[in-house]
């Protein structure tokens, strides 16, 4: 399987990038454009391109994307899951969020279960897969090594997130945090996209809720805090299929879907 980005922005070299692009973004369609053409943080840059070119076995027939991995859902979603990082193999692969692993087979089977997507698996880009209401995201764009950003790379790409939020504030209603990485990583994307934090910032728990007020132009927000559904979370079943179906339900009832 292959696909070619489209909208790639030139000049990722540029001073300011992505900050200044991410700001410049009028809408998602010209943001995730931007994102894919990204090349802020070189040691992901060499591990992204350095996963593609060498390949998996049974991933060997695969034009990988190799690029950063936009959002994935409506614009106007009212719930947005925000994730870690793309999977060297699954998104960094197909280029969607949380397309072709483990954890995506485990996360669409529950949105599905849910009504939120119209298919309980996502294999490619292409697939017929579309969610409802329900915008997928992630902190760090790139496949990191061993699934650990670094800080400085989490606050170059924090841009994107932080864009991206404004961009879907006027209709958002919920936030999932996947894991204790994407609940830190979330906190001050939403302070920099106008919303009220509270300090100090509330702990991570599966389950933990906590309510935002209302801003200019943004609605009352609530954030919700939910296990990653990684292989070791799943597999020694501290996540359960119960489980997630669970905390979904609870987030599409807030947001009102």
């Amino acid at each position: 399987m292959s696909g070619e980005p489209s909208g790639v922005p030139p000049g990722p070299e540029e001073r300011g990038y992505p900050a200044e692009r991410a700001a410049r973004c009028a809408d998602l369609s010209a943001l995730d454009a931007a994102v894919v053409g990204c090349r802020a943080c070189p040691r992901l840059v060499a591990w992204r391109e350095r996963v593609a070119a060498e390949r998996r076995a049974a991933f060997r027939d695969w034009e990988y994307w190799a690029r950063p991995v936009p959002g994935f859902g409506p614009p106007d979603a009212a719930l947005a899951v925000v994730g870690l990082a793309p999977a060297a193999h699954g998104g960094n692969r197909t280029g969607r969020m949380f397309t072709g692993d483990a954890s995506g087979d485990f996360l669409f089977a529950a949105l599905h279960t849910v009504g939120l997507a119209s298919q309980p698996t996502a294999t490619h880009r292409d697939d017929g897969l579309a969610l409802h209401g329900v915008r997928i995201t992630a902190p760090v764009r790139c496949a990191p090594p061993q699934n650990r950003p670094t800080g400085a790379e989490r606050a170059t790409c924090r841009p994107w997130l932080v864009r991206e939020l404004c961009l879907l504030a006027p209709g958002l209603r919920v936030v999932v945090a996947l894991g204790g990485f994407g609940w830190d990583a979330l906190w001050p994307a939403l302070g920099a996209a106008g919303w009220p934090v509270p300090r100090p910032r509330p702990a991570f728990g599966h389950g933990a809720e906590v309510t935002l007020a209302a801003g200019p132009r943004r609605g009352e927000l609530r954030v919700l805090g939910c296990y990653h559904p990684s292989q070791r979370n799943t597999f020694t079943r501290r996540l359960t299929p119960d489980m997630l179906v669970t905390l979904l339900a609870r987030a599409r009832e807030l947001a009102g879907l």
